[in-house]
C-alpha cells in the first residue's frame, strides 16, 4: 500500500492566501485538465546539427494531455503513484513533456536528471545520476533510448526501463484507466537536485501546495494571458527556470508553449531569436550568458521581426546590467522594445520566483559607490559616469505570498534599506527542506526564514543583490566582489566571456589574495596576463596574486550552466588545473 511520506517541516506551513490568487486548495490533477481544455498548443523544436536551421511539431495540448493520462496508467502499473518518485534521464522531448505531465497525474513525485556535460564525464554522470536516483528512493527510472546503454542496473538500482518501450506499452491503454490520485498539498510534486556554486548537490522537497504558489505568482505578476502570450524556452527541463518556470507556466495556464533543447540553443544561439521572431514568441527567459551569446548573433541574423516580445526574463546567474543593455540596443531595430527587460531573482529553494519587476517597466540599475560598498557594506548613490561606481540591476519586488528581508549574516539583525545583508526569504513557496537531510534544513532556516546564501539590500522595496556571502574576497579589509573581477576580465581580448572565475585563497602573512582563472584560446599568454592584470586594478583597485589560463571547456560549471567558484578554487589549490602556458 503507497503512503504519502510526512517530511518535517522547519517551520509551519503558511497560512493559503485566497484560492483565487493561488490556487493552493485546487488539486494538481484538475489544474492539468483544466490547462488540457485549452486550445493551445506545443511546438517541439529540433535543430539542424548543420546548421542555424530547424524543425518544428505542433501538438494540440489536449492531445499530450491524453497521451499523459495513457503513461499514468502505465506507471502505475509500474509502481509509480503519491510517495514515490519517478526519476526521468533524457533530452527536452514530446516524450519527456508526456513522462513530466504522467508522473503528476498519478501523485508521484518528479524528478528530471541532468545530462552528461560532456563525452568525456560520462562515467561521473552515470555515477552521480545512479547517487541521485537511490538518495530519491525512486520507484522506477526512465531513460531516453539514445542513452538506455549507459545504464546498466546493478544491485540497489530501482527498475530501469527505455522511455520509447514504456510509450508503447501505454498507447494500448486508455486514458480513463490513469488512477486519480486525491488532493495533497503536502505531496511533494518536484524534488531539484541543486548543485549550486558553493555546495554539494542536495534534494530540495517542492510540495504541491509550493508550486502552484509559485506559478500562480509569476503568472500574475507576469500578466500572463493565454491565448495573447506564446512562452518560448530552451532551458533545461532539469532546472528550475526550465522545468517549473516557463514548461510549468504554460502546462499549467493552457498557454501556448515552443519548446526545444539547451542544445538546439547552444549550437547555433541565433535560432533562439529566429523562434521569437517566427513564432510569435511573448515570453522567454535565459541567464546572462545567453543575451551575450544573442548579442553576437543578432548581428549575423538576418530579418527578424521581435515586435511582440513582452518579457525577456534574466536570470540564474549575476545579470550584467551593462551586457544586457548592449544585447537591448542590439535588438531594437528588430522591433524589440527596451521595456521588455525584466529582470528577476529566485532560487530552487523557492520552488523558483522569488522577486520580479512589473512587466514594462524595463531594466532599472541602482548605481552606487564601489569603494563605500566595499568598506561599509553600504550602496551609497553615486554618478553612473564616476569611475568607480558599480551598477547593480533591481530585481523588483517580492511576489505574492511571499516575504524578503535583509539581515546581518552572524546575528539575524534586521538591515535598513542600502545596508547589505543576507538575503532571507518566507511563504508559500518556500521549501520545507532538503529531502533526508534534517541538520542541513535545519541550518538553511532562522526563525522560519530560509538563508538563501546570497548577499544583497533593499531600496524602495525592490532587491539588489551584491554577490554570494561565501564568495566574498577580503583585502585589507574590503568586501572585493568576483563577479567584479569576472566581468571586467570577461571584456579583455582573448578571453571567453563568461568563462572566467575569480576566488580568494591564502596568500602571503595568511592574508586573502585575488586569483583569476580564464579560458581562453589565445596564442600569446604572457601578453594576455598583463591585459588581464590591468584590467583587474582598473575595475577593483587590487592586482590578482596569480592569473591562471586554461583550455575553453575545462573550467567547472553545474548542470545549469552556472560556474563553479568553490570547486576552481579547490582544484586550484590541489595544482590540478590544467593551466594553458
Amino acid at each position: 500500500m503507497r503512503t504519502t511520506p510526512s517530511f518535517p517541516h522547519p517551520f509551519p506551513s503558511p497560512d493559503p492566501i485566497p484560492s483565487d490568487r493561488t490556487g493552493l486548495p485546487v488539486a494538481l490533477r484538475a489544474r492539468l485538465e483544466a490547462a488540457a481544455g485549452s486550445p493551445a498548443t506545443v511546438t517541439f523544436i529540433a535543430g539542424d546539427p548543420g546548421g542555424d536551421g530547424y524543425r518544428t511539431e505542433t501538438v494540440p495540448r489536449a492531445v499530450l494531455h491524453d497521451d499523459a493520462r495513457r503513461l499514468g496508467a502505465t506507471l502505475d502499473a509500474l509502481g509509480a503513484g503519491p510517495g514515490v518518485s519517478v526519476a526521468l534521464v533524457g533530452p527536452t522531448s514530446r516524450a519527456l513533456v508526456t513522462a513530466i505531465e504522467a508522473t503528476w497525474l498519478v501523485g508521484a513525485t518528479v524528478l528530471v536528471l541532468p545530462l552528461p556535460m560532456r563525452l568525456g564525464s560520462l562515467e561521473a554522470f552515470v555515477s552521480q545520476t545512479r547517487a541521485r536516483v537511490r538518495h530519491a528512493g525512486a520507484a522506477v527510472v526512465l531513460v531516453d533510448d539514445a542513452l538506455a546503454e549507459l545504464f546498466t542496473p546493478v544491485p540497489g538500482d530501482p527498475p530501469v526501463r527505455r522511455l520509447g518501450a514504456v510509450l508503447a506499452d501505454a498507447s494500448g491503454r486508455r486514458p480513463d484507466h490513469c488512477p486519480t490520485a486525491r488532493p495533497d498539498p503536502e505531496r511533494l510534486a518536484v524534488l531539484q537536485y541543486t548543485s549550486g556554486s558553493t555546495a554539494d548537490p542536495k534534494g530540495v522537497m517542492i510540495p504541491e501546495r509550493c508550486l502552484l504558489a509559485n506559478l500562480d505568482a509569476m503568472a500574475e505578476r507576469a500578466a500572463l494571458e493565454p491565448g495573447r502570450d506564446r512562452i518560448v524556452s530552451w532551458l533545461p527541463l532539469y532546472h528550475d527556470m526550465g522545468l517549473v518556470g516557463l514548461f510549468g507556466g504554460a502546462l499549467f495556464t493552457g498557454t501556448d508553449l515552443v519548446l526545444a533543447g539547451p542544445q538546439d540553443f547552444l549550437a547555433a544561439p541565433a535560432r533562439w531569436l529566429s523562434w521569437m521572431s517566427e513564432l510569435g514568441g511573448t515570453i522567454t527567459a535565459g541567464p546572462n550568458f545567453a543575451y551575450a551569446l544573442a548579442t553576437r548573433a543578432l548581428r549575423r541574423s538576418g530579418r527578424l521581426d521581435l515586435r511582440r516580445w513582452r518579457i525577456a526574463l534574466n536570470g540564474a546567474e549575476p545579470i550584467d546590467p551593462d551586457a544586457f543593455a548592449t544585447f537591448l540596443t542590439a535588438a531594437a531595430p528588430a522591433g524589440m522594445d527596451p521595456a521588455a527587460a525584466f529582470c528577476a531573482y529566485g532560487m530552487a529553494e523557492a520552488t523558483l520566483a522569488v522577486t520580479f519587476p512589473e512587466p514594462g517597466s524595463g531594466m532599472a540599475v541602482d548605481a552606487v559607490r564601489r569603494p563605500v560598498l566595499e568598506r561599509d557594506r553600504y550602496a551609497a548613490p553615486a554618478d553612473p559616469t564616476e569611475p568607480t561606481t558599480r551598477r547593480l540591476p533591481r530585481l523588483g519586488r517580492p511576489l505574492a505570498g511571499l516575504e524578503v528581508r535583509v539581515v546581518e549574516p552572524a546575528t539575524g539583525q534586521w538591515r535598513r534599506d542600502r545596508e547589505v545583508g543576507e538575503v532571507e526569504i518566507r511563504g508559500t513557496s518556500v521549501t520545507p527542506g532538503y529531502l533526508h537531510d534534517p541538520a542541513t534544513t535545519a541550518a538553511t532556516f532562522r526563525d522560519g526564514w530560509l538563508r538563501t546564501g546570497d548577499l544583497g539590500y533593499l531600496v524602495d522595496g525592490e532587491l539588489v543583490l551584491c554577490g554570494r556571502l561565501k564568495d566574498v574576497i577580503i583585502v585589507g579589509g574590503r568586501n572585493i566582489y568576483p563577479e567584479d573581477v569576472e566581468r571586467a576580465v570577461a571584456g579583455v581580448d582573448g578571453i571567453r566571456a563568461g568563462n572566467v572565475i575569480a576566488f580568494g585563497t591564502a596568500g602571503r602573512r595568511g592574508r586573502e589574495a585575488v586569483v583569476v582563472v580564464a579560458e581562453t584560446r589565445h596564442d600569446d599568454p604572457a601578453d594576455l596576463h598583463d591585459a588581464v592584470v590591468r584590467r583587474v586594478v582598473d575595475a577593483v583597485g587590487v592586482p590578482p596574486a596569480e592569473v591562471v589560463f586554461v583550455r575553453p571547456g575545462t573550467l567547472p560549471k553545474t548542470s545549469s550552466g552556472k560556474l563553479q567558484r568553490s570547486l576552481c578554487r579547490s582544484r586550484y589549490e590541489q595544482s590540478v588545473l590544467e593551466a594553458v602556458r
